[in-house]
């Protein structure tokens, strides 16, 4: 059984190639910067990750994938109607986007594009976590008396666009592609009632 200590190494080491992979992507990331932006030895870096980057990369992946599902569920469970909570998602990513200077955009993205073709156990484990977000805006859209073959082509439309807008809002560091990008998912959703 780890010790609390030896949990929360971990933890900072995801944490911190999470982020350094969301602001500069997987190849400029090295295990000297996490290890020091983790506050952590490199030797724990390879005692808690023995695969090295790969496998550090799988996991800040899997950590974005659930730190977006929080996300999402939280807008979720704020909003009943699922237009307005999609709103309300590209409203909170505009604005986190805005207050991270536009540096911290989607961490699973931006690590699955620079490995595309060349990771494979990294691609799966982006795909998992947009399968995770599309199963959660397929929830809420069923629970809100969506038919399922609607809310499974609405979903992916949702993450698509929510994906694709924040790199632009990103990009442009602007919040208009967000803002847009809500405005037109909610009226999509409402064509569907």
């Amino acid at each position: 059984m780890r010790t609390q200590h030896e949990i929360g190494t971990r933890e900072r080491i995801v944490r911190a190639t999470s982020r350094l992979m969301q602001r500069q992507g997987y190849e400029a990331t090295g295990l000297k910067q996490i290890s020091q932006e983790a506050r952590a030895t490199l030797g724990s870096v390879y005692h808690f990750f023995p695969g090295g980057k790969r496998e550090l990369a799988i996991e800040a992946v899997r950590h974005g994938d659930r730190e977006f599902a929080e996300f999402l569920h939280a807008a979720f469970e704020r909003e009943d109607d699922p237009a307005t909570a999609i709103v309300t998602c590209t409203r909170d990513l505009a604005r986190g986007l805005r207050e991270s200077n536009w540096l911290d955009g989607c961490p699973v993205t931006t690590t699955a594009l620079e490995s595309a073709g060349r990771e494979p156990e990294i691609q799966r484990a982006a795909e998992e976590a947009y399968e995770n977000w599309r199963t959660l805006v397929r929830d809420k859209l069923t629970r809100s008396g969506f038919a399922d073959d609607v809310a499974h082509d609405l979903a992916h439309s949702v993450i698509n666009l929510l994906e694709g807008a924040e790199l632009s809002a990103q990009v442009s560091q602007s919040e208009a592609p967000l803002e847009i990008a809500g405005r037109h998912l909610a009226r999509l959703v409402d064509s569907y009632r």
